[in-house]
């Protein structure tokens, strides 16, 4: 009798846990639900990640609170779902991977990102929101108008992006010597030091350093790549906020609201 009894008790235990986790579970599910049906990580907020700095995308003013183009398109979606955005810095890796959105660590991410078919694997991107291309930055004054000026010389291209993809495909015909650097400011530092001889970066990005700097360096060749940046979400994981995404963008851009983002942070309309 005591065996059965004890048996008894057990298995009440286990059911009552498990009715607990369940219960635990169905209210987590609940509180990730928002207007719309589009799921958060966090309850009223709207996680993004990006990858600092990466002006006018995304950079830090005085203050230390994140500024820059995606920011205020972001606060677009996240003002038309009822919360506030919250920003999370982390390595660009762990983005262009999806495995930061695969984690749960942000609901979207924003950080002047190209759309590639590689990436497209592993996550889903809205509708583009920005052509770019790429550019050749050297300190002004000096000779290097191509990549045929820089055979022998040290290029410095930012590791996991398209540039430095582009600069890859040219490394070994023109005889360059290519120097990854984890993020954008590294990359700046060391043109500005004379560590490198040249950089290769988006082209509003260094239109934007060379405002912060002016005389200081200039912008000598420019790439068509044909490239398109697009805020992307956890593969097959949040359609519901992917068609907020493109709801938002598709209104910005018919009531001039893009335009006016547009011009605050790249300085010039887009091509009609």
């Amino acid at each position: 009798m005591k065996v059965h009894s004890a048996v008894r008790k057990a298995g009440l235990v286990v059911a009552i846990a498990a009715l607990a986790v369940s219960a635990g579970c169905a209210k987590k599910e609940q509180g990730e639900v928002q207007a719309g049906g589009v799921k958060l990580v966090e309850k009223g907020k709207l996680t993004v990640c990006t990858h600092l700095p990466y002006a006018p995308f995304q950079s830090k003013d005085a203050s230390g609170r994140v500024i820059g183009f995606d920011v205020d398109i972001m606060d677009l979606v996240a003002k038309d779902l009822g919360v506030e955005q919250k920003i999370i810095d982390t390595p660009f890796e762990g983005i262009k991977s999806g495995q930061d959105l695969n984690a749960g660590k942000c609901d979207a991410a924003a950080a002047g990102m190209t759309i590639t078919e590689e990436r497209q694997k592993v996550m889903d991107f809205a509708a583009p929101y920005f052509d770019a291309t790429q550019a050749l930055l050297v300190k002004t004054g000096k000779p290097y108008k191509s990549l045929d000026d820089l055979k022998g010389k040290k290029i410095g291209v930012q590791a996991a992006t398209t540039g430095r993809d582009y600069a890859k495909k040219y490394e070994q015909e023109k005889g360059l010597q290519l120097v990854e650097f984890e993020d954008l400011a590294a990359e700046q530092q060391a043109l500005a030091n004379g560590q490198i001889e040249a950089a290769i970066n988006d082209l509003p990005v260094w239109s934007e350093y060379i405002k912060e700097h002016p005389g200081g360096f200039e912008v000598t060749a420019e790439f068509d790549t044909g490239e398109q940046y697009g805020f992307s979400v956890k593969k097959g994981g949040n359609p519901e906020l992917l068609k907020k995404i493109n709801d938002v963008l598709a209104k910005a851009k018919q009531d001039g609201t893009y335009d006016t983002i547009y011009e605050k942070w790249i300085g010039k309309k887009p091509n009609a």
